[in-house]
């Protein structure tokens, strides 16, 4: 399985970032109150390059820019550059995946979505070889295995990733979201949310209890061999380089290799996701004169399904600015 790369294109931001608070040194709300940390100063003489994909939809007068992310990050991709700061200054409204901000929102849904709530343990539904690879993995992360005995299977594996990710210089509190809700913050811009907590981490909780020990064996033996990570960083390389054309590779090759995984990612995470997005990407336009979104890149990603194509099926005028 491809799971480092599932992980950086579709990952679900909100257990990223509330994942991210509860077992890394930097916290939640100091990431969100406080700008991301800028590029040192030598580099910010240096000509900012294109990042990641910038399009801009226009309707009866209003103009919506849509920013293709990446959830994790570090302080070289800062600053951003010009063409999409000064979109993002036009702005009235930043909108994303989700509003981070709601705390309670979040702590709701990973109980409803993201724990045992039946008396049982993670120990309960995993086979005793499972279970050693799952005890392995957490001491290799410094993370007690009393800490997550609650979680279900999913939210485990995400939880292992995003800390390899930090491991390897990509953590969630240098993630784009973050660095953009800082400037909003700052500017007075409304902040909204596109979809919930709560709808986000119900799709992992599709996956039935075997499903989900399977996606937790296959994530344990991805970060056992270390393979994927190149993939990861390969998706990274593509995003801070603007390179439409290896982003979409990519994805194709990600969706591609015909396994369960990489079909419920299609169908779910981005399938059926990108339709309601759109949705409230259009609604945005309609009621605000300017605003600015921020979504993952494969969102954004060509392809009939795509939120640019979806919207210009409805008569918008959608143009890639790069």
């Amino acid at each position: 399985m491809r799971r480092f790369t599932d992980f950086v294109a579709t990952l679900v931001v909100a257990i990223l970032l509330q994942l991210a608070s509860l077992y890394t040194a930097s916290a939640h709300a100091d990431a969100v109150h406080a700008p991301v940390s800028s590029a040192p100063q030598d580099a910010a003489k240096a000509p900012i390059p294109l990042r990641g994909t910038l399009y801009r939809v226009e309707h009866n007068g209003h103009t919506c820019y849509l920013f293709g992310t990446v959830h994790v990050g570090q302080a070289a991709f800062y600053p951003l550059e010009p063409i999409v700061m000064r979109a993002l200054h036009a702005s009235n409204t930043l909108a994303m995946e989700i509003d981070i901000r709601d705390e309670n929102a979040f702590n709701q849904a990973i109980i409803k979505h993201g724990l045992y709530t039946d008396g049982t343990t993670i120990a309960d539904h995993l086979t005793t070889d499972r279970l050693a690879k799952l005890k392995a993995a957490l001491q290799q992360n410094g993370i007690p295995f009393e800490r997550v005995a609650r979680m279900k299977p999913w939210m485990i594996a995400n939880l292992l990733i995003v800390q390899t990710m930090a491991r390897n210089g990509y953590p969630t509190e240098q993630g784009l979201e973050l660095y953009f809700l800082s400037v909003a913050t700052k500017e007075g811009k409304i902040v909204r949310g596109l979809e919930t907590p709560d709808y986000q981490l119900s799709l992992f909780n599709r996956l039935d209890d075997m499903q989900q020990q399977e996606y937790l064996e296959e994530t344990l033996q991805d970060l056992n061999d270390g393979s994927e990570i190149t993939q990861a960083i390969e998706l990274i390389d593509a995003w801070r380089h603007a390179d439409s054309a290896k982003m979409l590779a990519l994805k194709q090759r990600m969706l591609n290799d015909g396994s369960a995984s990489s079909q419920f990612i299609e169908d779910i995470l981005l399938n059926q996701r990108n339709p309601g997005l759109a949705d409230r990407i259009a609604m945005l336009l309609n009621d605000d004169k300017t605003s600015f979104v921020a979504v993952g890149m494969l969102h954004l990603i060509d392809g009939e399904n795509s939120i640019p194509a979806l919207l210009q099926k409805r008569g918008y005028q959608v143009r890639k600015l790069y």
